[in-house]
């Protein structure tokens, strides 16, 4: 793997961790998150644009319109699930979640409806996967304080974060986040086949307009959740240019090395915002906590990398 390759994707995970910290101590993550993509889509449309007028003006297949209007709208119920978790949830514990339950749907999908057959590698990919989720959630927790009848629905004291896995706060903030990965897995399949139907590029210029379109409509007349004031316009602005460039460094790594180089190394943001959320955000309680939760981010990376071999 060349040099470029590997900057390029250090690059996308650190575009990835930053937007993520952003929405997470925006204060308002559901509102931070339709600002950062309203602002993205008006800063690349010129420039997609531009590129499709110097390219011939090529026409669009109606079946590659289709499935980008399917995938923004998945989109939109991506962030909508994200924003949830992280109303509720630790940011050292959301992200891993949500990142490392996509490839287990996915796997899922091909293993129970297309019949794929899963080998040794992808086996330990999935146990890596589910240890490194269940070290950051600590599910066990929450049942040992349900037992012992404590379980009042609030957060534990102990850091900013609290501790995870303890009260039905975090318990919905996991679903939350299980959602958001299922939700990943979904848009990700159908931008696999529309990205071959169209440029990737362009397809990109046509779903994020409709994830910006209906995330605006969501916010304003659906969503009902108490809700602060959100990053302000520069703030969700940088967050949405760096979040629609990191998604054109991604479809450039994939025309330089293969699906088993990309997609692993794209997770590595997973550690990234394990070790912020731990230590710059204060969720983790001491050393011991912060060191458990940066294993499961990295089992998680690991299980991602199996996975990706396997296939």
């Amino acid at each position: 793997m060349s040099l470029l390759v590997l900057g390029l994707l250090g690059l996308v995970a650190l575009i990835h961790a930053t937007w993520n910290v952003i929405l997470k101590t925006s204060g308002d993550p559901l509102r931070t998150s339709g600002r950062a993509m309203v602002a993205g889509v008006l800063a690349s449309l010129p420039f997609a644009l531009v590129a499709w007028l110097l390219a011939g003006a090529p026409p669009v297949p109606p079946e590659a319109l289709v499935l980008a209007v399917a995938s923004g709208l998945l989109e939109t119920v991506y962030f909508v699930f994200l924003s949830a978790a992280y109303r509720r949830g630790d940011l050292s514990v959301v992200y891993p979640i949500a990142r490392g339950t996509a490839p287990l749907f996915a796997v899922a999908a091909g293993v129970l409806v297309l019949g794929e057959h899963l080998g040794l590698v992808g086996g330990l990919g999935v146990a890596g996967l589910a240890a490194g989720m269940l070290l950051v959630q600590q599910p066990w927790r929450a049942i040992g304080r349900l037992r012992s009848g404590a379980g009042n629905g609030g957060r534990a004291a102990g850091g900013r974060g609290g501790v995870p896995g303890v009260g039905r706060a975090i318990d919905r903030a996991t679903l939350f986040a299980l959602a958001t990965g299922l939700t990943i897995a979904a848009y990700s399949a159908v931008d696999s086949v529309g990205a071959k139907l169209v440029a990737p590029w362009l397809f990109g210029a046509l779903l994020f307009p409709v994830t910006a379109v209906s995330l605006v409509f969501w916010i304003r007349f659906v969503d009902r959740a108490p809700v602060g004031a959100g990053a302000d316009w520069p703030r969700a602005s940088f967050a949405g240019v760096i979040a629609l460039g990191g998604y054109l460094l991604v479809l450039v790594a994939y025309t330089l090395a293969p699906l088993t180089v990309v997609a692993p190394l794209r997770e590595s943001a997973v550690v990234l915002v394990s070790g912020w959320g731990s230590f710059r955000l204060g969720e983790a309680r001491d050393a011991r906590d912060a060191a458990r939760r940066l294993i499961g981010a990295l089992l998680i990376v690991a299980g991602a990398l199996a996975l990706t071999l396997d296939r």
